[in-house]
């Protein structure tokens, strides 16, 4: 079953527009994925959510998605207008171990960590190191069709070339007028490139760069956003469906995404545009100067001074959900204890269902039920609407305990399977009630012993320390040995 019904808020026009795909019922997504030199905060966890409902109900609606979120390991640095060091080659330096050990430890946790929300994972995860001669062949079409220049081993992308045939600045609506007086002062002091809002396809390497690759121009490193022009469009083809990320990406990445492929191939590639919004803690902005940012384990351990206590992988996806994706998120210890009890309200609710009695006839309007629920995933993936309307089942349920409320067998067995799809298969909670006999729990501390691995790796012995003991409340044992952890569960 194929929707028509399906409206999403494109980013590029402004305004929400009937989804229909390029090429259905295929469809090709691509996200941003970490740029892995530390741990993910919960500003991507975020991000990553949103486009996992997207994935998730585009699946539910018959789609054949084509899922790719890409791995930057290379050429992020750490000014994103083409100044400083590689973030991954900084934090190589700082530990002392090669830049792709940090690639695979904070790779490695990445997916331990969105494994712990239970984000599904993409169908192609490629890595800009993987890419390197595509990488090179773009930036020579980019170069033949006028739009890139060199100067002294370094490839620059021409903004105001471009512009003159293109709308530079239409995805973020930024005005290229508006950077023409900076650029006089910015040249004078030495700049390499002609105009100021030029950017980097290719960055010659200095002697202190570790990873480097030879090219037309000489030695050295693709730019931060080539890579994204050239993963998606390898994957999805020249055009494709739908390009998400997070609000802070719009400029310059995703605008300078727009430029180089079509600057390389002539074509816009993307059909919608999809950005998910920031997080904000307590009404103030997110972040590590202030001493509000969290790690994700941080929040489920409760480990941090602004948390009373801590937050299951669940309560924290579940509290997410109860926003709509374009809209900033505040934390607080008194939203998130709120979801935790909406959250056990659902489970309860769901396990209720088995104890309902059929009857001879319905009294209550199951298919109302489910068409709400779908009108409002329709409306642009609209969570928080659907789980309001999920709630109104929940009283019905309670109604059918009571037994004020009558259904026939057939509408119980109807109203289960609402409840099943749009619970765990569209909005992807879990039921985190752990037993011995639980294979949810087996996957759970699969997880959780990968994340005390990582911390004792990164000689955060308190924080391992501190998961052994927390699980150790809950009668969850953990014993180490030189193959690993183990645990059990003791009643």
């Amino acid at each position: 079953m194929l929707s028509s019904n399906l409206h999403l808020y494109n980013s590029l026009t402004g305004k929400k527009e009937k989804f229909t795909p390029i090429n259905p019922p295929h469809v090709g997504m691509y996200v941003c994925g970490p740029t892995v030199y530390s741990d993910a905060h919960l500003g991507n966890i975020r991000t990553f959510l949103t486009f996992d409902i997207v994935y998730r109900y585009l699946i539910h609606l018959g789609y054949n998605v084509r899922y790719v979120r890409n791995i930057t390991d290379v050429g992020h640095l750490i000014d994103d207008a083409d100044e400083g060091e590689d973030k991954i080659e900084k934090r190589a330096r700082l530990e002392k171990i090669e830049p792709m050990e940090i690639v695979q430890k904070y790779t490695n946790g990445f997916h331990s960590t969105t494994n712990l929300f239970n984000l599904i994972p993409p169908s192609i995860e490629p890595t800009a190191t993987a890419h390197i001669i595509e990488q090179i062949e773009m930036i020579q079409q980019i170069i033949d069709n006028g739009f890139g220049y060199e100067v002294n081993g370094s490839v620059y992308f021409d903004v105001k070339k471009y512009s003159s045939t293109h709308n530079y600045g239409e995805l973020s609506g930024r005005k290229i007028d508006e950077l023409l007086e900076q650029t006089r002062e910015n040249l004078e002091g030495g700049n390499e490139k002609r105009f100021f809002a030029d950017f980097a396809i290719w960055k010659k390497a200095s002697k202190e760069t570790i990873m480097k690759w030879n090219s037309p121009w000489g030695i050295g490193v693709p730019g931060w956003h080539l890579e994204c022009s050239v993963m998606s469009t390898k994957y999805l083809g020249k055009e494709f469906d739908i390009h998400g990320g997070g609000m802070d990406l719009k400029f310059p990445h995703h605008e300078c995404e727009i430029a180089q492929s079509v600057g390389a191939d002539g074509i816009n590639p993307v059909k919608y545009w999809m950005h998910g919004n920031m997080l904000t803690v307590n009404g103030s902005k997110m972040s590590k100067s202030l001493g509000n940012s969290f790690l994700p384990m941080e929040l489920i351990t409760g480990k941090h001074p602004l948390l009373d206590k801590g937050y299951s992988p669940m309560t924290v996806r579940f509290f997410f959900l109860q926003a709509n994706y374009r809209s900033t998120v505040d934390f607080s210890n008194e939203a998130l204890q709120a979801s935790e009890k909406g959250l056990k309200r659902l489970m309860i609710a769901i396990e209720n269902l088995d104890r309902i009695k059929a009857s001879n006839n319905s009294s209550i309007e199951i298919d109302t039920i489910i068409a709400n629920c779908k009108k409002s995933m329709d409306d642009d993936f609209n969570t928080p609407i659907t789980i309001a309307n999920m709630f109104d089942g929940v009283k019905t349920i309670n109604l059918l305990i009571e037994e004020k409320e009558t259904i026939t067998k057939s509408d119980l067995e109807k109203l289960k399977n609402h409840f099943h799809t749009f619970v765990f298969e569209i909005l992807g909670l879990k039921n985190e009630e752990i037993n011995s006999n639980s294979d949810i729990a087996d996957s759970v501390m699969e997880v959780v012993l990968n994340l005390r691995k990582n911390a004792k790796e990164n000689k955060d012995y308190a924080t391992a320390d501190f998961i052994r003991d927390e699980l150790g409340k809950i009668n969850i044992t953990i014993k180490d040995n030189p193959e690993g952890s183990i645990w059990n569960y003791e009643k």
